[in-house]
């Protein structure tokens, strides 16, 4: 069997080989076991999923679900191990055997070699495609599994969906509310914190002695969890807090309450201006702030934070047409 990949230093973390189930090419080998090059023998399954187009490349997909968001879904699905076979600096770890502690990119050119020294490849040839990169820096992004905090969002979304539907809310233009509506009924479960050093600090603190997740403590100050520790725990206890930050987006969605005496609905401010009438804003950021402020405006107050969101357009950079303009690309008029 042969397959095509455009990174092949992640074999070593594959855990199956997916082939369509309706493949005749492929159909004798389902339910089978592979070897994976270059690991000393070790052994995958041969699978079928629907999933896998089979005129896409040799129709033949290594599953590498510590390193590809496809195959991640495919593996949650199918009960399938993850293998992370990268250090957060770029070098492959121990998994990769030999390989390890190689940049991700040397490793890759070394795995070239060592396949075709095998007689394991094929062929090598030019190929296409989007290659997510850092904003600032401009570095390849690496998908990795990591353990971060998600918020259950359909309750909320279905909330947010019945208030358009009920005209608590309206959106103009008119045509931004199928988007609207189309991001909210397909909503996926929201990550909310982020390995940066500057933002709100998860609420969160652990127990020294512990593992994180066995034992936590929510909290609004260090001294509040520590004194639910002690109560737990006794007054030896020692506490640290999660070295996360909540997403940005997290905590601009509760903006039009929190600034407002948010939790005390009787201030002066919240009875005075919440909700507001009307909130403008880009139609780029409908779904990343608008819909994920009406969602917390209703769980948390019960009411939508604003009865109209009037969405403009954007300007653009004539030569960058594909990109708006920002400080951060140097786009910017000099007048402004």
């Amino acid at each position: 069997m042969i397959i095509a990949t455009t990174r092949p230093e992640t074999l070593f973390g594959d855990v199956a080989i997916a082939v369509n189930p309706e493949d005749e090419r492929y159909a004798k080998y389902v339910g089978k076991l592979a070897i994976v090059p270059l690991t000393f023998g070790r052994h995958v399954p041969i699978i079928a999923d629907r999933y896998v187009d089979p005129e896409f490349g040799t129709g033949v997909l290594k599953i590498s679900p510590g390193h590809d968001h496809n195959d991640y879904h495919i593996a949650r699905k199918l009960g399938l191990p993850i293998l992370n076979v990268m250090n957060k600096d770029g070098t492959l770890n121990d998994v990769a055997g030999l390989y390890s502690g190689m940049d991700r990119f040397e490793a890759r050119e070394k795995l070239w070699s060592d396949l075709v020294e095998t007689n394991l490849a094929v062929k090598k040839e030019p190929y296409t495609l989007r290659v997510p990169r850092s904003q600032r820096g401009g570095e390849v992004i690496e998908p990795l599994i990591s353990k971060q905090w998600f918020v259950t969002m359909d309750p909320l979304a279905e909330k947010a969906l019945h208030a358009v539907e009920k005209g608590q809310l309206t959106i103009l233009p008119e045509r931004f509310e199928k988007i609207y509506n189309h991001w909210l009924t397909n909503i996926k479960d929201w990550c909310i914190s982020r390995q940066l050093w500057w933002g709100h600090r998860i609420p969160v603190w652990y127990i020294v002695g512990k593992k994180c997740e066995e034992d936590y403590i929510v909290a609004r100050s260090a001294e509040e969890a520590l004194a639910k520790a002690q109560e737990k725990y006794g007054k030896s206890v020692e506490i640290y807090q999660d070295p996360d930050v909540l997403d940005t987006w997290f905590s601009s969605a509760l903006w039009p309450f929190s600034t407002l005496g948010w939790p005390d609905l009787s201030s002066e401010d919240f009875k005075h201006f919440y909700p507001a009438t009307v909130l403008e804003t880009g139609h780029d950021i409908l779904f990343f702030w608008v819909a994920r402020m009406v969602m917390m405006g209703i769980e948390f107050t019960g009411t939508v934070p604003f009865s109209y969101v009037y969405l403009h357009g954007l300007i653009r950079d004539s030569e960058l047409v594909t990109y708006y303009i920002t400080s951060s690309l140097r786009s910017l008029p000099p007048f402004l």
